[in-house]
């Protein structure tokens, strides 16, 4: 099998004084620049055998390291120098290297010495040290010392005054009766006309023989949301269950499905829809109060109820309300009518 033939020159290829001289040159680039002439090799075979430009290697034989690149590509450019004529490479390298030195690392005082300077300084740096903390120490104590003072009675338990001592009894200083509350703000009394309503209806509410007043439903305490409102719209509906406390509210259809189901906070309130057959299920049925038409009606009458039984009684109510204010105009009209016939006719001019 045939080897392949080795590329790197060898010592035998360049006249025997080549590596002696190169050794005895006084600097690098002087050894260098002797064994290329020995070789018999110009600087452009040179610069094409190992791929380095011609400046970098006229650099290298005048010693100017300054015009070389960093100082990796510098060695690499020194191994293939001396490995072209022949030369020791690891020698070439290390001539390099001490002609010229590594600048990029500063130099660092011997550890050995630092030391030393350190233990000499050392007794003077305690001393110092150990002298605020005297200083601090010592202040403080002196504050301390310059703030006491000697004990004193109390000036709680001081004597009262003259002034208080001639107001006062043997027994002491007398208190009188706590003075009452200032009065809370309140609304002034409405002022009614004398003779306007009488003026209006014909009808004198200081007459014993008039007719006696309209009889009217009182109205209740109307609905107030304190809080989200959830269910059907508000002309959509005559029934509003509200919270009063947190409780649990579930509104289930006939057929099963769930209507509407929440944890209610105290003020939630539901609208339930008109005409739909469900119950309500309350957890707790007095944490509920119950609004009919927009007027409380008293807390949910049970646990289970019957939606249509409330959507029965808030008809039931409309219905009454609106009797009830249609007699009451009857009435009123009946009476206006009553008190212009008995009216007297206006004079003739």
């Amino acid at each position: 099998m045939a080897h392949t033939a080795d590329a790197t020159p060898k010592m035998d290829e360049f006249p025997p004084d080549a590596g002696p001289a190169f050794l005895a040159a006084e600097t690098l680039g002087d050894g260098l620049r002797q064994a290329r002439a020995a070789s018999g090799k110009s600087m452009a075979e040179l610069a094409a055998e190992t791929k380095v430009h011609t400046r970098f290697l006229t650099a290298l034989e005048q010693n100017d390291w300054s015009s070389l690149p960093s100082r990796v590509f510098a060695l690499g450019y020194v191994r293939s120098y001396a490995a072209a004529l022949g030369l020791d490479e690891q020698t070439a390298i290390e001539r390099f290297k001490r002609e010229s030195p590594d600048t990029s690392t500063p130099l660092k005082p011997p550890v050995g010495i630092a030391f030393e300077d350190v233990r000499r300084h050392s007794p003077r740096v305690i001393a110092v040290f150990a002298v605020v903390v005297l200083a601090v120490v010592g202040w403080n104590v002196f504050q301390r010392i310059s703030r006491m003072q000697a004990p004193h009675p109390s000036d709680i338990a001081a004597p009262p005054p003259a002034w208080m001592k001639e107001a006062s009894t043997e027994e002491g200083v007398s208190l009188g009766a706590p003075l009452p509350a200032p009065p809370d703000q309140t609304v002034p009394a409405l002022y009614v006309t004398r003779g306007l309503e009488a003026e209006l209806t014909g009808i004198d509410p200081t007459d014993p023989e008039a007719a006696p007043p309209v009889q009217t439903t009182p109205v209740r305490r109307a609905f107030n949301p304190r809080g989200a409102v959830y269910g059907a719209p508000a002309n959509a509906s005559q029934v509003v269950i509200q919270a009063r406390k947190p409780a649990v509210l579930v509104a289930r259809a006939a057929s099963g499905q769930v209507l509407f189901a929440r944890q209610m906070a105290a003020g939630e309130a539901w609208r339930a829809p008109v005409g739909v057959t469900a119950a309500i299920d309350a957890s707790d049925p007095t944490a509920f109060d119950l609004y009919l038409n927009g007027e409380y009606d008293g807390a949910l009458p049970a646990p289970l109820t019957p939606l249509a039984q409330l959507n029965a009684r808030a008809a039931q109510l409309a219905r009454e309300t609106a009797e009830t204010q249609a007699r009451a105009q009857a009435q009123i009209e009946t009476r206006i009518a009553a008190a212009a016939e008995a009216a007297p006719p206006p004079a003739a001019d």
